[in-house]
């Protein structure tokens, strides 16, 4: 059960922890760390230059440092954290799924979407995940254990250099948008992920400098820590995996909600817009002949506006198919007969995109694969 402070009981196996990097620490701290070095505290405000406003992952070419301080601080607080495995790429090479090995040898997985306006990274908050939502191929690994605030950002740190380098389809970019919705349950990971969402959103160079509000956390519906969320003072973007607004349906799709049931959960994302005027997202994957029922809809429709309007945003996303799947996304028939029903009941309805489907790269379908 929760603690009073508001921490989650799905503990990770114990496990040695990662290296310590620049990216866990606060600006504060990293300028302790570099005292503790024996070196001068302004030191770790050019680390922090270096990280997140060049980019840049060679210390031989942070020639603002003396060589022996260079290698000491590189060698202290920029320790290697993710080694790709592999890509795999879809839509002309605008979008790529990196597996990555971890210190540890586990393995994770993110997608980096470019699109014309902007370019979205997903990242994984842990190493597997232990909702054992029945649908999700990332579910279904179990998990391996939580990740470091460290290995959360260099996700999006890596993603960022190679745009900023060109090697992504469509010449040099940048990363706009930040989504966790990778593998794992963010908020049961919370002081990791939270560590993480302020040195990606923190002005550069104390962090990469993006907007909070082009940040997206999603949860299945930890309650007590959605409502620690709502008590940071941030303007993210809260998405709620909610799949079913029925509990008899959403006890077998998403077992958590045996212990906070749809009301509790929808409840909680209230208080969430609320407290910081950004309207949540409800994640709807629809599943064929399960969960895309027109009185389904209905019900949806009701208990969102029972809480007021204009509060919400729902995304029905056509399930994406994983090995051994019994289930399949809803016919495209059935589809626009669910936003339809939606919308009639005013609630602001979108169909989510499903790039990455070919590399097994969309929602549900990251599960870190064997070459």
């Amino acid at each position: 059960m929760p603690s009073p402070a508001g921490e989650l009981t799905f503990a990770a196996p114990r496990r040695a922890k990662p290296p310590r990097h620049l990216a866990d620490l606060s600006p504060a701290q990293r300028r302790e760390a570099v005292a503790d070095l024996g070196e001068r505290p302004f030191r770790a405000d050019q680390l922090s230059t270096h990280y997140f406003s060049h980019l840049e992952d060679d210390p031989q070419q942070m020639t603002d440092l003396p060589q022996t301080t260079r290698d000491l601080l590189a060698a202290s607080l920029l320790p290697t954290l993710l080694t790709p495995v592999r890509h795999l790429e879809t839509d002309k090479g605008t979008t790529r799924k990196t597996v990555w090995r971890l210190f540890d040898g586990a393995t994770v997985e993110s997608v980096l979407m470019r699109y014309p306006s902007r370019v979205t990274i997903c990242v994984s908050s842990q190493a597997g995940c232990g909702m054992n939502c029945p649908f999700c191929a990332t579910g279904q690994a179990g998990l391996t254990r939580n990740m470091s605030a460290g290995e959360i950002v260099d996700q999006v740190v890596v993603g960022a250099r190679w745009l900023r380098r060109g090697e992504v389809a469509g010449g040099p970019g940048r990363v706009s948008n930040v989504v966790f919705m990778g593998m794992g349950e963010p908020l049961a990971n919370y002081p990791a992920v939270l560590a993480a969402v302020r040195r990606l959103t923190d002005p550069a160079p104390e962090g990469l400098g993006l907007s909070q509000r082009n940040v997206t956390v999603s949860t299945v519906g930890l309650v007590p820590a959605m409502d620690r969320l709502t008590g940071e003072g941030l303007s993210v973007t809260l998405a709620v995996s909610l799949h079913a607004p029925d509990d008899e349906l959403r006890d077998t799709l998403v077992p958590v909600n045996t212990r906070w049931k749809v009301a509790e959960v929808l409840d909680a994302a209230r208080r969430y817009f609320e407290k910081t005027g950004r309207r949540v997202s409800i994640e709807y994957a629809l599943i064929r002949d399960v969960n895309d029922h027109a009185w389904r809809a209905d019900l949806l429709g009701t208990e969102l506006n029972r809480r007021g309007r204009g509060w919400v945003h729902v995304n029905p996303i056509p399930l994406n198919p994983t090995p051994g799947s019994q289930w399949t996304a809803s016919e495209p028939g059935v589809e626009r007969r669910f936003v339809q029903r939606l919308r009639a009941h005013g609630i602001p309805t979108t169909v989510r995109d499903t790039r990455g489907r070919e590399i097994d790269g969309a929602c549900g379908q990251l599960a870190t694969s064997s070459p």
